[in-house]
């Protein structure tokens, strides 16, 4: 199976690596080893009613190796970087601050730029520090700038902080005075397949035939044997190299074709985990809890000022709630890449600057993102026109004290497979804790067996996590679609609360912050 980056979706997810070591039951096929499999050319599987050429507009295309030693480079000086917590500190924001904090924008941008150039050339970079002359480097600087931006889209879980340095920094270089002092403009168009491909007349590469079965997601399934799995792995790269051979040019030569059908395959794979995720806890709510006739003791009816619920609703009404914000985060999820680039060109825009504001939670970075919210609202539009009616506030927020900025509001909605995530593994381990004495006996004894525990986890977080809580008052809390997300993080910041809590220890869940990516620490 393939994943991102080389992380196991199960370390993504914040489970030990290892925790959970089935095997794979053989398959009966498996006896004819003169069996085989007919070359399987899939048809293009849409996201949603987006076609292969117009996701591809937004999809990074895959790092070279030598992009990722600069990669390093950068994550590295944005690491040891304390350039947000300096310049947006309260004493450089209130009373006689401002000179300073200009002063220590330019400060930190300088020594930003000027640690890549050293790093690289010596030499070079102590006349930079001389002369702080940018101009001569702009072209290295924005290329380097813009694979870091590359690889944060097609990785969200990774570069936490550092991505967050980074676009608070461009935007910094945005203002009129820093930019008349810096003379240097370090934005540039992300690489995406579709340009790269545009650019040398090679777009029917993504209507061949051939393109579905190079792109596909072979994933772990259990039905299928090893030697079936490995088949459909050679079937993958067998089509990669046909398509290679096929359309190579003096001027893109196929590697640079692979590297683009690679990352396609690896938008596939990072889909394949953010959406399915949600895709099964929706079926977990449909199957088990019948919208019209609650089951005893699993009652999914919420009421405001119970167990901190600000939402008062009804157990179909609560229902077809969470069936609306799960449907609704994996239409984001679907449309995730093309939701970043969008909030990328809010945050980077020039001509819209942020204000800083107190927000109730510090001072933030408060900046209109037109382009994201019309996509947000695009989305939700769709989702609405197919339902009889929409329960709870539609309301976006985005660019207020809410959600201060485009970056907050990708943030948010980034973390959605880090919350469902660590839920379905542990739904699915407590079969595999059924086979042992010990923990068959403890689920039993204490929940009634493992049903009625997978039952009572849902249940539970179907309430408590959709019901409005979880903002620091009651004004700001409820069913808005910024607030859904809200109540969720509210959840699984109390899971150590919850009587079945030691279940998903059991299952190897060390948190749903995991090594990398976003989420509050503890």
């Amino acid at each position: 199976a393939e994943y991102m980056g080389g992380k196991c979706e199960l370390e993504m997810f914040g489970f030990k690596a290892g925790f959970l070591n089935n095997k794979r039951t053989t398959s009966k096929d498996d006896a004819d080893e003169g069996e085989s499999l007919v070359v399987e050319k899939e048809k293009k599987k849409e996201t949603g009613s987006t076609s292969l050429r117009e996701r591809c507009k937004y999809i990074p295309v895959r790092l070279e190796l030598k992009e990722r030693k600069l990669l390093r480079l950068v994550e590295s000086s944005l690491g040891v970087n304390d350039y947000t917590t300096t310049v947006d500190g309260v004493d450089m924001i209130t009373g006689k601050g401002a000179a300073r904090r200009t002063h220590a924008q330019l400060e930190g941008i300088y020594a930003l730029m000027t640690s890549l150039v050293v790093a690289l050339d010596y030499e070079k970079g102590q006349d930079l520090v001389k002369s702080r002359e940018f101009s001569t480097y702009e072209e290295f600087l924005r290329r380097t700038i813009e694979l870091v931006r590359r690889h944060k889209i097609m990785n969200p879980e990774k570069m936490r902080s550092e991505y967050g340095k980074l676009i608070y920094l461009l935007q910094d270089m945005n203002i009129e005075q820093i930019q008349s002092d810096l003379d240097l403009n370090c934005v540039i168009p992300i690489k995406t397949v579709y340009s790269e491909l545009e650019s040398h007349g090679l777009l029917k590469i993504l209507d061949d035939e051939l393109a579905a079965a190079a792109t596909q997601v072979v994933e772990d399934d259990k039905t299928l044997s090893r030697r079936q799995l490995q088949q459909k792995i050679k079937m993958k790269y067998q089509a990669i190299d046909r398509l290679a051979e096929k359309y190579q040019t003096r001027a893109f030569d196929d590697e640079r074709i692979k590297q683009c059908l690679y990352s396609i395959s690896d938008n596939n794979t990072y889909l394949a985990q953010s959406r399915d995720v949600i895709s099964v806890m929706i079926s977990h709510l449909t199957q088990q809890f019948p919208p019209d006739t609650p089951e005893e003791g699993f009652s999914l009816a919420i009421e405001e000022g119970v167990n901190q619920s600000r939402l008062s609703h009804s157990h179909n009404k609560q229902y077809h709630y969470i069936l609306q914000s799960l449907t609704l985060w994996r239409d984001v999820s679907d449309h995730m890449f093309r939701l970043w680039s969008l909030a990328e060109e809010d945050l980077l825009d020039p001509n819209s600057l942020y204000q800083l504001q107190d927000t109730g939670q510090g001072y933030q970075r408060v900046q209109p993102a037109p382009r994201t919210y019309k996509a947000m609202e695009d989305i939700l539009g769709k989702i609405k026109s197919g339902l009889q009616e929409w329960v709870g506030s539609s309301v976006i927020h985005l660019g207020d004290r809410n959600v201060p900025n485009a970056l907050m509001f990708i943030d948010k909605y980034a973390q959605v497979p880090r919350i469902l995530g660590p839920i379905v593994i542990t739904l699915n381990h407590i079969d595999v804790m059924m086979k042992a004495s010990v923990t068959q006996q403890y689920i039993e004894t204490a929940f009634g067996g493992a049903d009625l525990l997978k039952k009572t986890i849902l249940c539970d977080f179907f309430r408590s996590a959709f019901d409005g809580s979880g903002a620091d008052n009651f004004f700001e809390a409820g069913s808005c679609i910024d607030g859904r997300l809200t109540s969720a993080w509210n959840w699984c910041s109390q899971l150590e609360k919850k009587p079945f809590y030691p279940v998903f220890k059991l299952a190897g869940f060390t948190g749903f912050d995991g090594s990398d990516g976003f989420g509050p620490r503890k």
